[in-house]
């Protein structure tokens, strides 16, 4: 028996929902997420792209992602197996209510120790020890924090403190935060550091064995909220501030930097890793590093003047592969790109020479790579043998008059 037509409309829609229901959502580049923390920005650290921006050069607060520049210092300036001795100092110096590792006045650590304590646990005392020990004081650490923000560009950022304690002036940016994480990720050790969803200190001399989990909840295997995608990052939260994380994130050959600043808690899960996946799943979804031109790939062919006639054409290849992050929905093709050659190019010139460049200009980022020589071009002997031989044939003739001088002379002389 035949289903009516209007059971037949009933199960169509029906069987639609269940298909969408059971279909991941893929954003359109033109269908940014709708981020609520105040800030945000995902950027693709090698060419500076920029796929997601918020206030990304508003000045805001950055708690305890402060540590990463605490952190990246010590680690050019310390090894790791150096020994601290927690001094009074450090443990007296943080205010209540901050992140600490309960470190005791005259306990030894070592530098690797107090690392994994500030970029896992956050704690605040391990900050401030490791300036103390890095700096001769937390003050003189301090204002090296500031001359390594300036080395590194950071022109909206100041620091006041280790750990990020909150003062008016100890602020940043989220681009600033995006181009210190491209820095800090640079060292292998860092991201090894930032990287781990857990620590485990051995008791010391003053304290029991301890163990923490990472603050960042998208780096835990079985946390519900776990980012597989992730490789380090760095929490941040105080009342001004808000919910803060600056992380790094691999897929695909493709690595991008997210920061999240001034997020708060929605249902139980802080904006600070919601919204952090979205960005993630947003770009990863609508963005792929391609392939523009093949290295060895010819490019072009040149006459090359005064060559000879089987070498004078010459193919000119691309000395390396020229990769762009480019949105899904672009054509390759349809891009254009520049050729730039001398106006006169001539022999000789040897196999892989750079002849002159190609390049390609995306969202105001040049991308460009040599022209090489394919192979050796001689230079042609026609010339040279044009000119022996008129060199010979005015010999020739002075040689002649010479000869026909000197008979003339010999006839004279008998009479």
């Amino acid at each position: 028996m035949k289903l009516n037509t209007k059971k037949q409309i009933v199960l169509f829609f029906i069987s639609i929902f269940i298909i969408m229901l059971h279909t991941s959502f893929v954003y359109s580049a033109s269908d940014e997420p709708d981020i609520a923390s105040k800030a945000a920005l995902i950027i693709e650290p090698n060419s500076g792209k920029i796929l997601y921006q918020k206030n990304e050069t508003e000045k805001m607060y950055p708690a305890s992602i402060t540590k990463i520049m605490t952190a990246i210092l010590t680690l050019e300036n310390a090894q790791l197996d150096e020994t601290v001795t927690v001094s009074y100092n450090t443990v007296m110096s943080i205010p209540e209510g901050y992140s600490s590792a309960f470190l005791q006045v005259g306990e030894q650590l070592t530098v690797e120790q107090l690392l994994q304590l500030l970029l896992v646990h956050s704690a605040n005392d391990a900050a401030n020890c490791l300036a103390e020990y890095v700096g001769g004081s937390v003050e003189s650490f301090v204002s090296m924090m500031n001359t390594k923000a300036n080395e590194l560009g950071l022109s909206n950022t100041h620091f006041t403190n280790t750990f990020g304690m909150h003062d008016e002036n100890h602020y940043t940016t989220a681009y600033d935060l995006a181009m210190l994480m491209k820095y800090c990720s640079q060292n292998d050790e860092f991201r090894k550091l930032a990287g781990s969803a857990s620590c485990a200190i051995p008791a010391t001399n003053k304290y029991q064995p301890r163990k923490y989990a990472s603050t960042n909840e998208l780096i835990i295997p079985d946390n519900s909220i776990y980012y597989p995608y992730l490789t380090c990052g760095k929490t941040g939260y105080t009342s001004q501030a808000g919910d803060c994380l600056v992380s790094c994130a691999f897929k695909d050959d493709l690595e991008l930097i997210c920061v999240i600043l001034g997020g708060k808690t929605v249902n139980g899960v802080s904006t600070r890793f919601s919204e952090t996946r979205e960005l993630y799943d947003y770009a990863y979804d609508n963005y792929s590093l391609r392939t523009l031109l093949e290295g060895n790939a010819t490019v072009t062919q040149v006459d090359v003047k005064n060559a000879t006639n089987n070498t004078k054409n010459l193919d000119l290849i691309a000395n390396e592969s020229i990769q762009a992050l480019l949105d899904n929905d672009i054509q390759i093709q349809d891009i254009p790109y520049n050729i730039n050659l001398p106006e006169e190019i001539k022999a000789p010139i040897e196999q892989g020479a750079v002849i002159g460049n190609i390049s390609y200009s995306i969202d105001n980022i040049e991308y460009k790579t040599d022209l090489i020589a394919s192979h050796s071009v001689e230079k042609s002997k026609l010339l040279i043998y044009i000119i022996e031989f008129i060199i010979g044939f005015i010999i020739l003739i002075l040689a002649y008059k010479i000869f026909s001088s000197t008979k003339k002379n010999k006839r004279k002389s008998r009479r």
